[in-house]
């Protein structure tokens, strides 16, 4: 007759511990067959049906069962072995960062594993390990814009305060245009990657069948989106959409605009002495993110855009209106949610990951 195992028990956090380890996609195969046979040992299993279930042998489930009753989580992992010093140490971590640090080698504009390798005299494969282990990737590359606008922190305060805590009875828009959206005719569809996976793809060649300017006004209460078209982005252009804007507008309201410092939005000072109730508010130099029709543009180019092959703009308008019209079904205020940037993290280097 099969042994029952002996009753083992454990806290709350322990066996969400164990759960966490039992299911993780992350750990090694072995952490991950270790917390299973203690959870099945917690459940009451007998020795032999934890080892059928695990494809492994009876003494491994009594070993680990063992670990965990005598040392507990940390008993699942691999005791220290004897054996030859380890190469690749903390040394040799501390070494690979460094050389980050430095100018790349002649010849080349940026450091890559083979080369961090031959000036910290190691393998290529032991550099990876690191470079993964602290999540340092050497190819992929974000870009970064810093006003330089000295009433950034003014103008940053009027518009943030105007999404937060809008004028009573006031109706506050961002106003910007995507200039040029050009109408490209060529092939797509799927095509089968050499790892067998399944991607979007279009051909490299094309031919252009012109552009359009798209003028946007969005409704920070709402998520609303009003447009125009227009072959031309200039001044005149702007002032027609926004009279189109103000239409649409009680006579007494007070409209509060968002804009970026493209020049079109500039020197409009006739106009509006022309409309009082109107309000520019200009956000600081580069620092158009802080325009909140940015993020409606990009929903529009990641959905409509990407990928689109017409052969005419009158194609491309279709696309485009078709969006907007269905945008405009589930429509709804975006949530101010930009975390502080502050000078400090663009002086953060490799360094400080050796501290």
């Amino acid at each position: 007759m099969a042994r029952a195992a002996p009753t083992i028990s454990c806290g709350p956090e322990v066996r969400q511990a164990l759960e966490r380890l039992s299911a993780s996609r992350t750990e090694s195969n072995q952490m991950v067959e270790r917390a299973r046979i203690i959870l099945g040992c917690l459940s009451g299993l007998r020795v032999r049906e934890i080892a059928r279930r695990g494809q492994t042998r009876p003494n491994t489930v009594i070993k680990w069962r063992q670990r965990f009753v005598s040392q507990g989580l940390p008993g699942l992992r691999d005791a220290p072995r004897p054996g030859a010093k380890r190469r690749y140490d903390e040394a040799f971590r501390k070494r690979v960062l460094a050389v980050l640090e430095e100018p790349p080698p002649a010849g080349q504009a940026t450091w890559d594993g083979s080369a961090v390798a031959r000036a910290v005299g190691g393998s290529a494969h032991a550099v990876w390990r690191v470079l993964r282990r602290e999540g340092i990737c050497l190819q992929r590359q974000r870009s970064w814009c810093v006003s330089t606008d000295p009433a950034f922190a003014a103008k940053a305060a009027d518009i943030v305060g105007l999404y937060l805590d809008p004028p009573e009875k006031a109706l506050v828009i961002c106003v910007d245009e995507k200039p040029s959206i050009q109408a490209l005719e060529r092939k797509t569809g799927y095509v089968e990657t050499d790892n067998g996976k399944i991607v979007r793809a279009y051909r490299s060649t094309y031919k252009r069948h012109g552009t359009l300017n798209l003028f946007a006004a969005l409704k920070v209460a709402t998520g609303q989106v009003q447009t125009s078209f227009t072959q031309l982005k200039r001044r005149e252009q702007f002032l027609q959409f926004m009279d189109q804007v103000v239409a649409e507008t009680a006579p007494e309201q007070e409209l509060h605009v968002i804009l970026d410092n493209y020049s079109t939005h500039k020197k409009c000072d006739t106009w509006l002495a022309e409309h009082p109730n109107v309000h520019f508010h200009f956000t600081p130099t580069s620092a158009s993110w802080l325009n909140q029709v940015e993020i409606w543009f990009g929903i529009l180019s990641r959905k409509a855009l990407r990928g689109l092959s017409t052969k005419s703009t009158i194609e491309l308008r279709q696309a485009i209106e078709a969006f907007i019209t269905a945008y405009a079904q589930n429509a709804r205020p975006f949530k101010w949610r930009k975390r502080e940037v502050k000078g400090s993290q663009l002086r953060n280097t490799i360094v400080n990951l050796r501290n």
